[in-house]
């Protein structure tokens, strides 16, 4: 099992659904052993979207109060994980961590808000989305009692 970071910054475009959803996964399965955040690309300005919110409820975590931000938004320039989403939050990354001492993953995940189709038809997209990521992070973040 290979050492956690001790600081995971997740990004996409805007910081409304996959970044959020996966920061919320993240400090869930590990609480306060990792500092978790996370940022976009180009933050809208808009909440959290809603169809987020509701399936990460469902699970039982909360991201209705996650405001995005980008990545000239951080205070903390010290993180030792980038994990991305899109095309474009990896080349930010690339750009971010060009002084740092840094790694950076890619993990291309779909963006769920892409999806047509009922109301019905775009949850599921998100909560295909949400389980994705959250079998990533728990693989990727090992829980030390999931391996006594």
């Amino acid at each position: 099992m290979r050492a956690l970071p001790g600081s995971v910054l997740f990004a996409c475009d805007r910081n409304t659904i996959r970044s959020p959803m996966a920061e919320a996964i993240l400090k869930h399965l590990v609480g306060h052993r990792i500092y978790a955040d996370s940022a976009g690309v180009q933050p809208d300005g808009r909440e959290v979207d809603g169809f987020a919110i509701a399936t990460m409820q469902e699970i039982g975590l909360d991201i209705s109060g996650h405001n995005p931000k980008s990545f000239d938004d951080l205070r903390d320039m010290s993180v030792d994980l980038i994990i991305t989403f899109t095309p474009q939050a990896q080349h930010r990354a690339m750009e971010f961590t060009r002084t740092l001492a840094c790694d950076v993953e890619y993990w291309p995940t779909m963006h769920p808000g892409d999806v047509p189709g009922s109301r019905e038809v775009r949850l599921e997209a998100y909560r295909s989305a949400r389980d994705q990521l959250f079998e990533r992070i728990r693989d990727r973040f090992p829980s030390p009692e999931r391996h006594a």
